[in-house]
């Protein structure tokens, strides 16, 4: 399973921007907990926000917690990441990972080192006035 990232590009701060992650065989996703991670050259990957295979549960990173916002649309087979009051701090690479289970902690998918079965090659995001 591949997983392909789209929606990226320029946004202003305080701008809003809405990245979509999906499968590039249009495969099912429902069963995948999914989250979306970004990198900046130099720095470590970051968990952003990362939702459970059925919806209910999702965990933010406190530097995004109340901008941004994850979702899932399983008959769609795709996830998306609001983002909201963009911050130049939020400029990165943006990925979107999953992981197969039906019990999966998000909060340890996100924050966690361990590494996820299936990724996109990600999304720019650069953020400038």
């Amino acid at each position: 399973l591949q997983l392909v990232e789209s929606g990226g590009g320029l946004v202003q701060p305080g701008g809003s921007l809405r990245l979509t992650c999906a499968s590039s065989e249009s495969a099912c996703l429902d069963y995948l907990a999914i989250g979306w991670f970004r990198q900046v050259p130099g720095k470590e990957r970051e968990g952003v926000a990362c939702i459970n295979a059925e919806g209910r549960n999702t965990y933010y990173a406190d530097s995004v917690k109340g901008r941004f916002a994850i979702s899932r649309d399983d008959a769609k087979n795709v996830a998306y990441l609001e983002m909201n009051n963009v911050e130049p701090e939020d400029a990165a690479l943006y990925d979107c990972g999953a992981e197969p289970g039906w019990e999966i902690n998000v909060r340890l998918m996100c924050s966690g080192p361990a590494p996820l079965e299936y990724w996109g090659r990600g999304t720019q995001v650069p953020v400038s006035s």
